[in-house]
């Protein structure tokens, strides 16, 4: 079966509440790629993971995660339904493990959460992007790696300048929906 070309003119990347930006995150890529869901060049293919039997490596286009048809047909996650908050509703839960693009991480991703609601996805970040766009959450980060990583003194300030966005430790960095804050969580192998 022959592949579609996607048609021109509709090339806006549908809109994700809690992912807002998939290509400046580095988990949707422009790309030349046939989608395994809809079988449609798009021009953009997701690069995130995908939990489920097949193998979606670089595999599907936005626009299935989006409508939910990449879960129907695959049974796929892009996020862990288990790794929310306590509290979130399961309709919110169900929008981002099945219809959001998820992110690459070393270990196990997890979802952030502000004012009772989940947190959106901005970027993977090493120093470098910290220092750049978000400088105000090195505090909440240093906390992060005195308290949940167990590192002090020294040692978590070497840590903390080590984040690298590509070859980590790296922090992932979240937007709340409702106030300024930015919550962010490091991981490394």
């Amino acid at each position: 079966m022959a592949s579609a070309q996607h048609p021109p003119g509709d090339l806006n990347l549908p809109v994700f509440r809690y992912h807002a930006d998939p290509i400046a995150s580095g988990s949707v890529e422009a790309s030349g790629a046939e989608c395994a869901c809809c079988k449609v060049r798009r021009g953009y293919i997701y690069t995130g993971p995908a939990f489920c039997e097949a193998e979606l490596d670089d595999a599907l286009c936005p626009w299935c995660i989006a409508n939910g048809s990449a879960h129907e047909k695959f049974d796929a996650s892009f996020a862990d339904p288990t790794g929310f908050p306590d509290g979130i509703p399961q309709p919110v839960i169900d929008e981002i493990a099945f219809r959001t693009p998820g992110f690459n991480t070393w270990q196990q991703s997890k979802w952030l959460a502000c004012c009772g609601d989940p947190a959106a996805f901005l970027e993977p970040a090493g120093q470098k992007e910290l220092r750049a766009r978000y400088p105000q959450i090195e505090g909440t980060l240093m906390m992060y790696v005195v308290h949940e990583l167990g590192i002090s003194g020294a040692a978590a300030t070497r840590f903390l300048a080590s984040l690298d966005r590509d070859h980590g430790p790296t922090a992932y960095v979240f937007a709340c929906r409702h106030c300024d804050a930015r919550p962010a969580y490091i991981d490394y192998l």
